[in-house]
């Protein structure tokens, strides 16, 4: 009698991923490996063993596909029912939506930059580890930048500013801040793109943006955007992960890798947060109903869980990013500078600025006590008085912008807030100019790169943006004259609201 043949043994789930990750690498032998790979040992990275790696989340492409189709069935039904039941009347205000205008056309086309950086990454790191990962995570930037375009176009049916932000995004001034933050990291090597990215942006620095901007949603009403906030929540604990991974394996690799990665930390850190300074922005301003202020978030998320994560890394040799110290002093009035410069050239924006009302003077009084009464309301009330008299203030001239965040210089001096901060450099006998000392150090230690910075208004005094006047450059913009721009009072967006809000009144 034959004996019985025994079931094959079913893979256990680490060793499924195994085989479908790490077994599908070799060592190449027509081409030498450094050929194949020439990327990832130019920046000075030293890695002994690419099986040191450490995977943050062990998902093999059909785990993937299934996990995210359905996130993806219950993203789409609620976007139905948003849609079908007239959601944008469920907002707390429409002022309220010009954070969604920043946030589409700012942060948006930053999740597909990251697709296309992790997408060269993932080809041009020699770990199978590290490429799968990085792949893993351009896809999940893909999704990102799909979900958000479509959950947000529900809203460009009834409001302005939304129409055209791709095209926007390549061009107006306020958003090549965080067009240059990615134009720098696309053009970094592989480790240095991560870092970037998944480490100082995703680990350090993305609660800044994504916990108060799904946060505010909620509190206003925007059930469309706190749903593909929920939906991408998940994606965002695996890229955190990623990122500390990234910084520990190099860090562990070789001593050598401590001084470069420091450096990056230190750059990254200081082009994150000069970014984030928009978000400041966004909190205390732009959300009729708030959740918490800018200084509450940054002691939150970065002092405290930033100061525990840098402690945890000081066995490794790392200290702090350089200049945190700076961003500790100038949170009781970063917002309050940004909203400046936004107040002064909404006329060239595709969203709309105001005056804070009474109650939310008060608001930012009570957390600002030390600076906003005495430093910001003298100023807003001087624009209320002057707006009174039909001569709403408009700042016509263009701005000297920042060579390294390019923001323009309004930032104050960080032990005086009375005094705009100014710093130059001289390199092959050209002026370079910036808001701060972090910018600065940033441009020494790259100048030939930084020096290549695509600055919108050196851009328009050249004539590449259309033209000489105000109305030309707006029109190169592709922005609707006086229904994106200009104030929000008399707005047509503010005359649609009170609108609608009237004949629900009188539905009651």
């Amino acid at each position: 009698m034959a004996a019985a043949t025994s079931a094959p043994r079913r893979l256990s789930l680490k060793r499924k991923y195994a085989m479908l990750t790490r077994g599908l690498g070799w060592e190449t032998t027509y081409q030498p490996m450094d050929k194949v790979y020439p990327f990832d040992r130019f920046e000075g990275i030293v890695i002994h063993d690419w099986d040191g790696w450490e995977d943050p989340f062990r998902l093999t492409v059909d785990a993937y596909w299934k996990y995210q189709a359905e996130k993806e069935r219950k993203l789409y039904a609620v976007m139905d029912s948003v849609a079908q039941n007239n959601g944008q009347l469920g907002i707390t205000d429409a002022r309220y939506l010009n954070a969604v205008k920043l946030f589409l056309t700012g942060v948006t086309p930053l999740e597909y930059a990251a697709h296309r950086g992790f997408a060269h990454a993932g080809r041009h790191l020699r770990g199978v580890g590290a490429r799968i990962a990085a792949q893993m995570q351009s896809l999940d930037e893909l999704r990102h930048a799909q979900t958000q375009i479509h959950t947000l176009s529900h809203y460009n049916k009834y409001f302005d500013g939304l129409h055209d932000f791709a095209h926007m995004h390549d061009r107006v001034w306020y958003l090549s801040v965080p067009k240059s933050f990615f134009d720098d990291a696309l053009t970094a090597g592989p480790f240095e793109f991560v870092t970037a990215i998944s480490f100082s942006f995703e680990y350090v620095l993305t609660n800044l943006l994504f916990v108060p901007f799904m946060s505010g949603a909620a509190f206003n009403g925007d059930m469309a955007t706190v749903t593909f906030g929920f939906s991408a929540q998940s994606d965002e604990s695996r890229h955190m992960t990623l990122g500390l991974e990234v910084v520990k394996f190099m860090l562990e690799q070789d001593p050598a890798n401590v001084p470069i990665v420091q450096r990056w930390l230190d750059k990254w850190f200081w082009r994150g947060y000069r970014l984030l300074s928009l978000v400041s922005a966004m909190m205390d301003y732009m959300l009729p109903k708030r959740v918490m202020s800018w200084a509450e978030a940054w002691e939150m998320y970065f002092e405290e869980s930033g100061g525990a994560l840098f402690a945890d890394l000081e066995r490794y040799g790392i200290r702090p990013p350089k200049h945190h110290d700076v961003a500790k002093k100038e949170k009781s009035r970063l917002s309050h500078e940004v909203w400046t410069i936004l107040y002064n050239y909404t006329h060239a924006a595709a969203f709309h600025t105001w005056v804070p009302s009474d109650d939310e003077m008060q608001w930012l009084s009570s957390k600002y006590p030390d600076t906003f009464d005495r430093l910001y309301r003298p100023r807003y009330r001087m624009w209320r008085e002057a707006a009174a008299r039909g001569e709403r203030f408009y700042n016509d001239a263009l701005p000297q912008l920042c060579n390294v965040c390019q923001i323009p210089m309004a930032f104050t001096e960080p032990d005086d807030p009375t005094k705009i901060a100014f710093r130059e450099s001289i390199w092959r006998g050209e002026r370079f100019h910036f808001c701060s000392d972090g910018c600065k150090d940033i441009f020494d230690d790259e100048p030939e790169k930084m020096s290549q910075s695509w600055l919108p208004v050196h851009q328009i005094f050249q004539g590449n943006c259309g033209g000489a006047s105000i109305e030309d450059v707006l029109r190169y913009y592709h922005l609707n004259i006086g229904a994106d721009n200009l104030d929000y009072e008399g707005s047509p967006e503010q005359e649609l609201w009170d609108a609608w809000t009237a004949d629900r009144r009188t539905a009651r």
